[in-house]
């Protein structure tokens, strides 16, 4: 179990700075590809690569179980849709990473309304702490918002909403079959979306091509799966810990990549917003068990 555990943890810091990645291979991909064609074409093949893993737990499942999967599949299309193009209008991706990672603060507030599903206590502790992580990002010279934060802000709540709707009703399926049919509804979406709103390109560099195998291949599809084998031998209090990570890599690759600077204010709300999480996921006790 010490092995497993151990590995399984690597596993997830990995991912974490995968989905890290994913935000600068998203950003390089739609210089020239159009953002909502990326995304539907990048959903729909990062599911195909994954069918062969789970096309077996596919022939057996009922179909009402499968469509309703690809239903609240529908709600990942949007949320991506409105994320990607939020990254399309935004100059600070680190800025945005962590207004994303708000979403899991927004599924009790959704939970609350939709289910009637009281926040625990801990929930109004970590909530003003947020907000004012949020207010320290808009405060340069002044209160100011970018029409990206808006965006950001969307996706984080239609993230959360799917979030509450997949646990409510897409729970008969094996994750991965989940995954894989998900992926292709919001593809789909993406794709429909895109030749109604869309043009495509007449040339795209080959470059462009190589960001969108690696945002499809490895932030996608080897994304998905390796989180899905972390968590499974990792515990969740853990396992959630870990995965605030992502926000944290994404900051540092954005200065690293784009040499995006962090006024002190951003800096003082992306921390006050990592605080607020940890302290939500951890229910406020500090402490992070480590495998002996």
């Amino acid at each position: 179990m010490f092995n497993s555990e151990r590995k399984a943890t690597v596993i997830l810091v990995a991912t974490t700075m995968i989905a890290a990645l994913g935000w600068i291979f998203s950003k390089e991909t739609i210089q020239g590809l159009p953002p909502f064609g990326f995304i539907g074409a990048r959903f729909t093949i990062a599911s195909l690569c994954l069918l062969p893993l789970c096309y077996r737990p596919l022939l057996k499942a009922n179909l009402k179980d499968v469509l309703s999967a690809g239903g609240v599949g529908l709600l990942l299309g949007s949320a991506v849709m409105t994320w990607i193009y939020a990254i399309s209008i935004s100059d600070t991706l680190g800025e945005g990473a962590f207004i994303m990672s708000l979403s899991m603060l927004f599924v009790p507030i959704v939970a609350w309304v939709m289910f009637r599903q009281r926040p625990q206590r801990i929930f109004w502790l970590s909530l003003p702490i947020a907000v004012l992580g949020l207010a320290c990002l808009s405060l340069v010279g002044g209160w100011k918002q970018s029409a990206s934060q808006f965006w950001f802000l969307g996706a984080a709540l239609v993230l959360a909403l799917h979030f509450n709707v997949n646990s409510k009703y897409s729970q008969k399926l094996p994750v991965l079959l989940l995954t894989c049919v998900q992926l292709f509804s919001a593809g789909c979406l993406g794709l429909l979306v895109s030749f109604f709103m869309e043009s495509f390109p007449a040339e795209v560099d080959s470059s462009i091509w190589w960001w969108f195998a690696l945002s499809t291949l490895l932030a996608t599809s080897l994304r998905y799966v390796m989180q899905t084998m972390g968590q499974k031998f990792v515990q969740a209090g853990n396992a959630a810990l870990i995965m605030i990570l992502e926000p944290v890599w994404t900051v540092i690759l954005s200065v690293l990549w784009y040499g995006e600077v962090l006024t002190a204010n951003k800096l003082v709300g992306c921390v006050l917003i990592l605080f607020s999480l940890i302290i939500y996921r951890t229910g406020g006790r500090f402490r992070l068990s480590i495998p002996r």
